[in-house]
């Protein structure tokens, strides 16, 4: 980097958020990160904490101030309140990397499920502030098996509908690298990176790698769509997302993830697999990966 950026982080306590964090620090720039409680967040001491949260936009102004740009990962499910928030973030900074969704169809005005829908509004509302814009479409979280943690550790089981369901998981890590870039380097103003993990597997195969990779003889059971569909709003889902995201699991039994390469040309990386993302994780899973036994 020619000079120090100064990167504004927004969900920066989360999986993503944290992968980010430590990748900044590593490139050299400065980091701020927007969090709701500072005695909790558990961030890195060279990060300047910023009390604050996106549904209070002055404290969103607030943490942008000398920011050259900013990082924003959206975690409510409307983009309502995005407006008010971009005003503030751009108030202050011209720049802005958005974590957006794979599912998003530029060639469709309306989204094929909710969660879709608003990472759509989102980047419409983004590019209508103006502001330099990069949006990283990723896909299927790893992370986000970390859903299966109790029931592996209580059980050494995994209960899912759509275990034919093929998903190209990416791992946070990745997903930060890409940002790194996107926040720092020149190039991909105006770009749409499309992240994956290298190879679509189905959620059985993936519980496999699990197991294998923890050294833990763990199974698969597949639950009625109906009951997963009773245990997600009795969670507090909207049932038009949960309705929207178990069409999207059965619809990928069908028809898999596309696989990308972008992060491999981003980064100069290949992307991690799923394996490497469940070694990384197995603390969370209370193993050992294999291999490191």
């Amino acid at each position: 980097m020619a000079r120090t950026e100064t990167i504004l982080v927004t969900g920066a306590t989360g999986k993503v958020g944290r992968a980010l964090v430590s990748a900044l620090l590593e490139s050299g720039a400065r980091v701020r990160a927007l969090v709701r409680d500072p005695s909790t967040a558990g961030l890195p001491g060279a990060v300047t904490v910023v009390p604050g949260d996106l549904t209070d936009p002055a404290s969103v102004a607030k943490a942008a101030e000398g920011a050259t740009a900013a990082f924003l990962l959206w975690p409510m499910l409307t983009a309502d309140d995005a407006p008010a928030v971009l005003d503030a973030i751009t108030e202050h900074t011209g720049r802005i990397v958005y974590l957006s969704s794979a599912g998003v169809r530029d060639d469709q005005d309306t989204q094929d499920d909710p969660i879709s829908q608003f990472h759509a509004d989102i980047e419409q509302s983004i590019r209508k502030t103006g502001a330099d814009w990069t949006f990283l479409r990723a896909g299927g979280f790893a992370a986000n098996s970390l859903a299966w943690v109790r029931t592996v550790r209580e059980e050494a089981r995994v209960r899912e509908p759509f275990g034919g369901a093929q998903r190209a998981m990416v791992h946070e890590r990745d997903i930060a690298d890409v940002a790194v870039r996107a926040l720092t380097e020149p190039g991909h103003v105006g770009a749409v990176h499309v992240l994956t993990g290298p190879e679509s597997q189905t959620t059985v195969e993936r519980v496999r790698i699990l197991g294998e990779t923890l050294g833990l003889p763990v199974r698969f059971e597949q639950t009625p769509a109906a009951r997963a569909r009773e245990e997600m709003i009795s969670q507090g889902w909207p049932a038009t997302v949960v309705d929207g995201f178990l069409d999207a699991h059965e619809a990928m039994e069908a028809a898999p993830d596309d696989v990308t390469t972008t992060v491999a040309e981003v980064t100069g990386h290949p992307a991690r697999t799923f394996a490497q993302w469940v070694s990384d994780h197995a603390d969370d899973f209370g193993a050992r990966a294999a291999g490191n036994r």
